[in-house]
């Protein structure tokens, strides 16, 4: 190993820089004030946990994605979260303990074992919104509304928001019973949508059984009109099926209603965490960019597993990925440089321009930086400190 290999990150680890780190940061926090304005309140989970509760309620969904540690303080083996939504759902589960409805946000660092896709990194940092206590058509609403504004404030346009239920795949898979292995191909390929894989595992399926039914799914996607599909090619499927597609209709009129700029369609093979998922689900993309956005959807069971059973739905996105494609403008916040003196009254000047501005003062042997970060100087006019705009800046 060379010197220079001493320094070197990890595949899919990065520095975040400066003026990068001040912009997500900012987001993060427009992001959380927009949440805690709708009444999330902000917790704060802790970036390690015994691996029973990081997967508890998940159905082992994280734990390829999860780094494992042993605890030198116990032997027992702990986690480096890869998603924080467990987290919250054990806190309200398990720790707060509230009755009726219980909103909460999040926002840090998580650590993936392998890129997510080839636009990510392994240090995603996860923000997000979870909804426990209702398991009313409106909280999926409120949830759904919530990710929309905040894809909002960070200035994307061109927002195509996609809908599915797992219901409809659980309850065919269901009636279809195939046997376990049979089972878990099938799902795989609709998750990664195959259609051949599916034409393939499917073929022997005989017209109007809950297999012919699955492949039938697997092709309709789009608008609208998708429902009347899925309504006609789904005919004779169990109750639970047609109530699914009646949600889908609910949510699609209502979120068209009130957001007429997002484009709605459904994707019946959305099947991300299945495992765990128990209802609608959504995910968000932007024009020319293939991965989603923001997602989530609704997961009933998490808490049953912390010994609460609480319905809970909620989204969550990556703010570093989100900044790569906002279109917000960055502020502009020149600084004030101060010359290294050491008057008490320049001391009082700086402390009360700092209320509102960045006041950098010299160092004894540091030269003032050429305009850019510096647009404003304090100079000493008779007795007085004052801010003048320096020679040469812009704002």
């Amino acid at each position: 190993m060379t010197v220079s290999d001493h320094w070197l990150l990890p595949d899919g680890v990065e520095d975040i820089l400066p003026p990068l780190a001040a912009q997500i940061e900012r987001l993060r926090r427009d992001i959380m004030d927009t949440c805690q304005s709708w009444g999330y309140q902000l917790v704060i989970p802790p970036l390690i946990e015994y691996l029973e509760s990081l997967f508890t309620g998940t159905g082992n969904d994280l734990a390829l994605q999860t780094f494992k540690l042993t605890d030198q303080l116990t032997g027992r083996l702990m986690g480096v979260r890869a998603d924080m939504t467990p987290q919250a759902a054990r806190i309200d589960a398990h720790t707060l303990r509230q009755s009726g409805v219980t909103r909460l946000c999040y926002a840090g660092h998580v650590l993936h074992t392998r890129p997510q896709h080839m636009l990510t990194g392994r240090t995603p940092i996860q923000a997000g919104c979870e909804l426990f206590g209702s398991a009313s058509e409106a909280a999926d609403r409120e949830v759904m509304s919530l990710m929309l504004e905040t894809l909002h404030v960070a200035g994307l346009e061109g927002i195509h928001l996609d809908l599915s239920h797992v219901g409809i795949v659980e309850a065919l898979i269901r009636e279809a019973d195939f046997p376990d292995d049979v089972q878990r191909q099938v799902l795989d390929a609709m998750r990664r949508k195959s259609i051949p894989e599916l034409d393939r595992l499917l073929a022997e399926c005989r017209q109007g059984s809950a297999g012919a039914r699955l492949l039938a799914l697997s092709r309709i996607s789009g608008g609208r009109e998708s429902v009347t599909r899925a309504r006609q090619q789904l005919a004779g499927s169990p109750p639970a099926v047609m109530d699914a597609l009646g949600q889908l209709e609910r949510m699609a009129d209502t979120l068209t209603a009130h957001h007429p700029a997002v484009a709605v369609g459904f994707d019946f093979c959305e099947l991300r965490g299945y495992n765990y998922h128990t209802g609608l689900v959504f995910a968000a993309y932007v024009t020319g960019h293939g991965e989603a956005v923001a997602k989530g959807g609704r997961y009933d069971s998490i808490g049953r597993d912390f010994g609460r059973a609480r319905p809970a739905t909620g989204f969550s996105i990556d703010v570093r990925a989100l900044v790569a494609l906002c279109a917000r403008p960055a502020p502009i916040t020149g600084a004030v440089w101060a010359p290294a003196d050491d008057d008490p009254a320049l001391a009082a000047v700086i402390a009360e321009l700092r209320a509102t501005d960045t006041v950098i003062q010299a160092m004894p042997d540091e030269v003032a930086p050429e305009p850019g970060l510096i647009t404003r100087t304090l100079v000493k006019r008779g007795d007085q400190w004052v801010v003048e705009a320096l020679s040469g800046a812009q704002g």
